[in-house]
């Protein structure tokens, strides 16, 4: 059974659909790469699943469990973590603070709460140095691991990652996609929307390319990376490019 079932997903802003019937599937133990131009429906499909926005038409289940009409904090419940664009951190507070609202469904279970704290700590050891320090004064990077670690509080079954390494020095991007693939070796799926094509193809076991609000290509990662539709539109036109 898919851990994460898309099919026939229509979305609209008013009179203009922003998505025009995606389907798309998401394996245990899987990272699949939502690629595409701005524009081309995206993020608007992370917010979909999640529940932040609301489908016209088609169905999302989860492990079989359908998503469709529930809300945010429900579905956040059943197992998906989101990390939006921008990370949407709350600067006034330190990174611990934010941990704790990412776990706010066990706030009435403290010894919980705490051990999940401490083994995110062993994830993200720069997060216990910085535990204390306002989120808003982090660099990217570590604003980034605090956004990550949010959405992993509550050990999610699938995480939607929405552009994580954007405004990243190469370094800290490195740094940052080594950290995805490590999270779903320890058993989480990941979602990942990336405009770096290069590094989401090269740590995604599967893509999908959007166009214009609908799935215009997909396959497995090293296979799409060998597309010339791809390479053209992505990653400099050369076969050596995308290697």
């Amino acid at each position: 059974m898919e851990l994460l079932e898309v099919r026939d997903l229509r979305v609209s802003y008013g009179n203009i659909e922003a998505l025009h019937g995606i389907s798309l599937d998401v394996q245990p133990g899987e990272i699949v790469a939502l690629l595409g131009a701005n524009g081309a429906g995206k993020t608007t499909t992370l917010r979909t699943i999640s529940g932040l926005v609301r489908s016209r038409a088609g169905r999302i289940a989860l492990a079989g469990r359908p998503l469709t009409g529930l809300q945010a904090h429900q579905i956040v419940a059943l197992g998906i973590g989101h990390v939006p664009e921008g990370r949407r951190m709350f600067g006034a507070l330190t990174v611990e603070e934010n941990l704790r609202l990412g776990g706010y469904l066990l706030r009435r279970d403290a010894a919980a709460l705490e051990r999940r704290i401490a083994g995110l700590y062993e994830t993200f050891p720069r997060l216990r140095e910085r535990r204390s320090q306002l989120a808003g004064t982090l660099s990217g990077g570590e604003q980034q691991m605090v956004a990550i670690a949010r959405a992993l509080m509550l050990k999610p079954k699938l995480v939607l990652l929405d552009e994580p390494s954007m405004g990243l020095a190469p370094k800290l991007v490195r740094a940052i996609f080594g950290m995805i693939a490590d999270i779903c070796t320890e058993g989480t799926s990941v979602l990942l929307v990336e405009q770096n094509v290069r590094q989401a193809l090269r740590i995604a076991h599967r893509a999908y390319v959007l166009e214009s609000g609908s799935v215009a290509l997909s396959g497995a990662s090293r296979e799409l990376a060998q597309d010339s539709r791809v390479r053209t539109a992505y990653l400099g036109g050369s076969a050596s490019a995308a290697a």
